[in-house]
């Protein structure tokens, strides 16, 4: 889990980080945190590792609360083509298969996005 704490303390999108929750211990790890990201958004993160599983969610919203996009693992949307792993985007919790399955992954989104729509500006 201190790998996840490095990779957002040396994330270019990440201004503030807020650790919520933190477990280490041999047969469980957890990890919960608010990230402040560049602009007026929020990136909520949770993971669970124990030695069989790893379960994640990681959720981007507005400053306003508006759901940007959350990636998670939870075994409940069974036809995605990546199933369990899966996004919703918007307001309308669309639902996509994900190939971003980690917070790198889902950091280098983010910073892509914010990247555009600074551009688009």
């Amino acid at each position: 889990m201190y790998h996840l704490i490095e990779l957002l303390r040396k994330s270019k999108v990440v201004s503030r980080l807020d650790i919520l929750h933190f477990v280490d211990e041999e047969d469980i790890q957890v990890f919960s945190a608010k990230a402040t990201l560049r602009g007026t958004s929020f990136l909520y993160i949770r993971e669970l590792t124990t030695k069989t599983e790893t379960k994640y969610s990681y959720h981007w919203q507005t400053h306003s609360g508006k759901l940007v996009c959350r990636w998670d693992n939870a075994p409940h949307h069974r036809t995605v083509p990546t199933f369990p792993h899966h996004k919703h985007k918007g307001n309308k919790e669309e639902i996509l298969p994900s190939k971003e399955v980690t917070l790198e992954q889902v950091l280098n989104i983010i910073d892509k996005q914010l990247n555009d729509k600074k551009k688009k500006k």
